[in-house]
């Protein structure tokens, strides 16, 4: 299978599909089976261990922290060309993991269990993803990064129902050891194999190797106390808690409305299909568009989002719910592209994986009280008022943070 490199040492890359395609469907396993994994398996270990809820949550969150944790030091070695060990690592992590958990009898191996699958997560999902393509693809790095996107966006759509019909005909153990077998005997010797031929960077080929690796190190910290990465650095934060707090209590924030069940459930379900077609229109008419105008307007969908549901009139809850997840599906789907690019373009595309992995800690903190904190904010009188209101004022402010960046950040592409 072809790597797309005419040299491993220089790293003048050509788009392949192929490649694409492949880290594609190891996205789709990935988050299907651990990611979204996670919700089907707290009821039967509940049901089966006598544990509570919130001690079985805090696994997940556990896991987000590690994540978080792990991120930076994941981008710096792929930064340094390294992403063949860091995924190949991370599925047999995965793999491991999972058969830990299969086995679990006590509390604390259940959560190590899942702060080992935290850190593969790290080293697996979309965040070293979109670092191995930025670095492979230098010119055709968001092309990428939006094909990928297709089918890691529809994980929950395949995985959710997949593992629901495994842990009906096996149990939650078994199933789990099936999920093992699929990151042990399909990913991780997929990602062995595919990600061989990376481009390494001059700091570790060239003759001066000391002294580049110096001035990489003053450079990337020097960019870390840019405004346009401080200001990357709270678009990103406050837009990822959005989008990890609405999907944890949108059931309840459709039900208050009044709407009928059949609403309340068939609604939410055409989310993860509009995110995958707002995706497919931007891979085929991105080369069209101002890439600047592209990341103008598509954070502006999650607040305009927000703000039909703040102020639909009670004689159009039904339309406006329907416009607030068809906004909201598109802004959830683009924002994973401009959010995967934002720090490349206007930033550092040298340093980008770094860069990103050192938001890991302030995102998997964010990630971890969102929904914590939405909930507070529900009252008995006022439903989830107030808590949409607040999400829109944090929304507008990340729009302006990202305007920002995009003013005081180069937007200059690395030559082909």
């Amino acid at each position: 299978m072809s790597t797309g490199f005419d040299s491993p040492a220089t790293g003048h890359a050509r788009y392949d599909g192929r490649l694409v395609l492949v880290l594609s469907g190891l996205q789709l396993i990935s988050w299907g089976s651990i990611f979204y994994m996670f919700s089907l398996l707290m009821e039967p270990v509940e049901a089966e261990l006598g544990w509570s809820r919130s001690q079985v949550s805090l696994a997940f969150s556990l896991a987000l922290l590690v994540e978080g944790l792990v991120a930076y030091p994941v981008g710096r070695l792929i930064d340094r060309g390294r992403e063949r060990a860091v995924m190949s690592a991370g599925s047999v992590l995965a793999c491991v993991s999972l058969m830990v958990l299969s086995r679990v009898q006590s509390l604390w191996a259940f959560h190590l269990a899942w702060m080992m699958l935290g850190a593969a997560m790290a080293a697996v999902l979309y965040t070293p993803a979109f670092a191995l393509l930025t670095r492979r693809f230098k010119r055709d790095f968001r092309r990428a990064i939006i094909a990928m996107t297709f089918l890691g966006g529809l994980a929950s759509t395949v995985f959710i129902p997949l593992i629901a019909w495994l842990m009906h005909m096996l149990g939650w153990r078994d199933t789990l050891l099936c999920l093992a077998a699929l990151h042990g005997l399909v990913c991780a010797p997929l990602h062995y194999r595919v990600l061989r031929g990376a481009p390494l960077p001059e700091d570790i080929s060239g003759p001066k190797a000391t002294t580049q690796t110096a001035a990489q190190a003053r450079d990337l910290h020097r960019l870390m106390r840019g405004r346009p990465f401080v200001l990357i650095g709270v678009f990103t934060v406050i837009m990822m808690s959005i989008t990890v707090a609405i999907p944890a209590h949108l059931v309840p924030m459709l039900s208050e409305r009044g709407l009928p069940l059949v609403w309340v459930v068939a609604l939410p379900a055409t989310i993860g299909l509009t995110q995958v077609l707002g995706r497919v229109f931007l891979y085929f008419y991105e080369a069209r568009m101002n890439l600047d105008r592209v990341n103008h307007t598509v954070p502006l969908l999650i607040p305009g989002a927000l703000l039909v549901l703040l102020v639909a009139p009670q004689s159009w809850q039904l339309m406006g719910v329907a416009v607030f997840v068809l906004l909201y599906g598109l802004g959830n789907g683009l924002l994973t592209i401009v959010r995967g690019t934002v720090v490349a373009q206007y930033v550092s595309h040298t340093h980008a994986a770094s860069l990103n992995g050192a938001l890991g800690v302030p995102l998997a903190i964010a990630r971890a009280l969102a929904p914590l904190l939405l909930g507070l904010g529900w009252t008995e009188g006022s439903g989830y008022t107030w808590g949409i209101a607040v999400m829109l004022t944090l929304a507008v402010l990340a729009v302006l943070a990202l305007r920002g960046a995009q003013t005081h950040g180069a937007t200059k592409l690395p030559p082909t």
